[in-house]
């Protein structure tokens, strides 16, 4: 009898002993802003949403959160505008339209064509032939490097000898003279990009008007972007493209769930900032950058209540 009155209280008592839910929230590779912005907005969650324990996930980025969110491995993932959108049609990666929404736009992703300052490689159309570093397997870089060398007819299995390393690990087989060229598509002062050039002579190659303009017309998650001289050690100005990162969830999400994890983050960015300074772009003016896929129904509520 004791044992069977001490069960049904141990039973009674549970219910006040049961932890958060576990979460996770799909980023990239450590040397990218993806995992410290996942980081931040996962300590925010964790802090401000009920039963909310969130951790950031180290990935392969955009196309493996999504996949990822889809499945329901993730409470949501940051991924590149333009993976999500062929998610969203099932197009590119994804062979059928995928059941995904977009809480809100985060800040711009700008395509970085590294090579070193001795390697004679002073555009895209010079890659052919070379070695070439289109970013790691399953992510957002490696979608838009190949898109971006097709456009002006480098074919990545035939024209190039590719192979598809993260973001430290390009930079470091550009430094060791592993490959002649590598792609990052990161945000402004991403870090791998800034690291090597300090210790390297680097060159981040400019995207002509004619070229940016043919991609944009088949890609038109993407817009031209100068990225200022001296944001990198002795690297000018360079004109390139940019596609707006977004927070991808399912859109099965309960719509309480999206509203809340809005909230939190809004009203909380500036611990955010304090970590991640891309994140002064992550505005609720900025929140539907992304043209193409809806917000979700309970993100944009809380969107629509600050607006007014």
């Amino acid at each position: 009898m004791f044992k069977r009155n001490l069960m049904l209280a141990l039973a009674c008592l549970l219910p006040l002993s049961v932890s958060a839910a576990n979460y996770s929230i799909g980023t990239g590779g450590q040397s990218g802003i993806y995992y410290p912005f996942g980081g931040a907005l996962a300590k925010v969650w964790s802090e401000h949403v009920p039963e909310v324990n969130a951790k950031a996930e180290v990935t392969a980025a955009s196309v493996e959160n999504t996949i990822k969110v889809v499945r329901g491995d993730m409470i949501a993932g940051i991924a590149m505008g333009n993976v999500v959108l062929d998610a969203y049609n099932g197009q590119g990666k994804f062979p059928s339209k995928m059941p995904v929404k977009t809480l809100f736009a985060l800040y711009p992703n700008l395509v970085h064509t590294l090579t070193l300052e001795k390697s004679g490689i002073n555009s895209l159309a010079d890659l052919k032939g070379k070695r070439v570093s289109l970013g790691a397997p399953g992510s957002g870089t490696a979608v838009t490097s190949a898109a971006l060398l097709e456009s002006i007819g480098i074919d990545v299995e035939k024209d190039i000898k590719a192979v598809y390393l993260n973001y430290s690990e390009t930079t470091n087989a550009l430094a060791n003279g592993q490959v002649d060229a590598g792609f990052i598509v990161g945000g402004q002062g991403v870090g791998a990009v800034t690291q090597v050039a300090l210790t390297h002579k680097i060159k981040v190659l400019s995207i002509s008007d004619a070229e940016s303009q043919a991609f944009v017309t088949a890609n038109p998650a993407y817009s031209s972007y100068d990225i200022p001289a001296d944001v990198y050690n002795n690297v000018g100005e360079v004109s390139t493209l940019s596609v707006w990162n977004v927070l991808v969830v399912n859109a099965n999400m309960d719509d309480d769930m999206a509203y809340n994890l809005t909230k939190a983050a809004y009203e909380n960015m500036g611990d955010i900032r304090k970590v991640v300074k891309m994140a002064e772009m992550t505005t609720p003016q900025n929140a539907s950058r992304l043209q193409g896929v809806p917000l979700h129904p309970g993100a944009k509520k809380y969107l629509d209540s600050v607006s007014k």
